[in-house]
């Protein structure tokens, strides 16, 4: 194995990412172990000036209490739209009526929205700045390969740099570079189903409601952004989703409005519009020799409930725990126990998730009436029952199960 060189450059951490997961577990580990404690983290986005990220996402009230306590939240509270409540329907496309099964209150305890949502790119960059203004070693590139040391990983960027670490995390995306070099394998499979996102403007408000549709080919979502504006995230089989996204501006339209209604007035395309494969897919392991993925280098589920993002902030809530834990003690960051409690923590609650999702897509992602009448009782009773309803918010807020420190707003 390859030795590191005197010259060669040290750290304890080196995070290959810098997304939402990326950047908060490297925020949250030097906040909670101090300057001593050194991170880089490598992404070929933080080149860029700015964030381009047109999408949006939904932060889980569990979080949005990690993102206050590493100290981000309030510089971009005001950009962010708490979700009030939210409807769910159940129709086929062309049915005149389309009748609201469920609705949930918007609050998982007094005054505190269940989530938010906030475009991408106005998080991001908090994120960096506060990264930059802690001192961490952020590096525009991507990490290339490694090679096991004494006690180390030696970690090879593009540029062929090399810098010798005592951990090395994948946050780099559903196509890890370092679960593939890691050699650890992922299972799940590919739906036959892309989801459209894009941003759509509107005539009246919106007052905070987000809506699901649920027809044939999949959910229709309708997410509240701040203003007159929406997040949209539609669910078509993959043939069609291309189809629809290669339309011209005027059939695109009138696609969207069928879907959409006219409940909000007259509509407008405000972003661009991209559709993205859907699939099912889990690492064999979250963890290897000084490496551990999170986020969507460990798992990609389906977005029928908005969980894809939140779980993986759930992934850096509990390895930050861990490390940090491991690190005041004076062990081994990278020691394979330390990584076990890790892998341990996030196992369970991923595959229940993933489970989740997937049989949710498989009841409403089809066209059978007796399937529809079915999951339409189903709806009805769970309406009907505010107790369950409630199990159903907290879920989704994030704050059932072995909540880590950072989901309960604690600092580490």
């Amino acid at each position: 194995m390859a030795k590191a060189s005197k010259k060669q450059p040290k750290t304890d951490l080196v995070i290959g990412g810098a997304g939402f997961a990326g950047l908060a577990l490297a925020i949250a580990l030097r906040q909670g172990l101090g300057e001593a404690f050194s991170v880089t983290v490598v992404d070929p986005a933080l080149g860029a000036a700015q964030s381009k990220d047109p999408r949006a996402s939904a932060i889980a009230a569990a979080a949005r209490r990690l993102f206050e306590a590493i100290g981000v939240w309030d510089a971009v509270a005001d950009r962010a739209q708490p979700i009030l409540d939210m409807v769910v329907t159940d129709s086929k496309l062309d049915d005149a009526v389309r009748p609201t099964f469920l609705t949930f209150g918007g609050e998982v305890e007094e005054g505190e929205p269940f989530a938010h949502m906030i475009e991408n790119r106005h998080l991001i960059d908090v994120l960096v700045a506060k990264a930059k203004e802690l001192g961490i070693d952020l590096r525009a590139g991507a990490v290339s390969g490694f090679e096991h040391g004494k006690n180390a990983i030696d970690v090879t960027l593009k540029d062929g740099a090399t810098i010798s670490a005592r951990l090395l995390v994948g946050a780099d995306g559903a196509r890890s570079v370092i679960r593939e070099t890691a050699g650890i394998a992922s299972h799940g499979w590919n739906y036959d189903q892309s989801a459209i996102v894009t941003t759509v403007g509107h005539e009246r408000e919106h007052n905070g409601r987000a809506a699901e549709h649920f027809l044939p080919a999949g959910p229709f979502a309708i997410l509240p952004l701040t203003g007159k504006r929406v997040s949209i995230v539609w669910t078509e089989t993959a043939r069609e989703a291309e189809r629809i996204v290669a339309l011209p501006d005027a059939e695109f339209h009138a696609e969207l409005e069928k879907r959409f209604g006219l409940h909000l007035g007259d509509l407008e395309v405000i972003g661009p519009r991209r559709a993205f494969p859907l699939g099912l897919f889990t690492a064999r392991e979250f963890i290897g020799d000084r490496l551990a993925l999170v986020g969507d280098a460990a798992h990609i589920i389906h977005p029928i409930a908005g969980q894809g993002l939140n779980m993986g902030l759930r992934d850096i809530a509990a390895l930050a725990e861990a490390i940090s834990d491991a690190a005041r003690l004076g062990l081994d960051i990278g020691a394979l126990d330390v990584l076990e409690r890790y892998q341990r923590w996030r196992r369970f609650d991923t595959m229940t998730m993933g489970v989740a999702t997937d049989g949710l897509n498989r009841l409403f992602s089809n066209s059978n009436d007796a399937l529809r009448l079915a999951r339409d009782v189903g709806l009805g009773l769970v309406e009907r029952m505010p107790a369950l309803k409630k199990v159903f918010i907290r879920e989704a807020a994030g704050f059932t199960g072995d909540v880590p420190k950072l989901l309960r707003g604690e600092v580490l």
